[in-house]
């Protein structure tokens, strides 16, 4: 969050820095996202479980998570994968935090409503 909010307030030839660097997170997530579901479309609600895999422990849990929740979501919704992210397609989050130094990475699954195992 930090560094997405740095870059918000940072423009180059008139234009937010903190939006390109959304594109760029976007991008990739929609990469992985048309990898791993391709075409597939979740029913509405669901809990969307995050599994956050952090290189060392120098940032804040919240700005690790506010942020990825905000792309990660976005990028759902831009796929397809999603309907939309509001309070009728997202009934909540969990997160929780790792150190993996060799592989840092984010890992998400999307409970559907009445699927207790995820």
């Amino acid at each position: 969050m930090n560094e997405y909010l740095k870059a918000e307030r940072s423009f180059r030839r008139g234009h937010s820095c903190g939006n390109d660097m959304k594109q760029r997170c976007q991008a990739v997530v929609s990469e992985a996202v048309r990898k791993d579901l391709g075409h597939t479309r979740v029913k509405a609600p669901v809990t969307i479980h995050y599994a956050f895999y952090e290189p060392d422990r120098r940032r804040d849990l919240d700005n690790i998570a506010a942020v990825a929740h905000k792309f990660i979501q976005d990028a759902l919704v831009g796929c397809r994968i999603l309907e939309n992210d509001g309070w009728q397609h997202i009934r909540g989050f969990t997160d929780v935090f790792y150190v993996d130094r060799h592989n840092p990475r984010i890992e998400v699954i999307l409970a559907e409503e009445g699927d207790r195992n995820g």
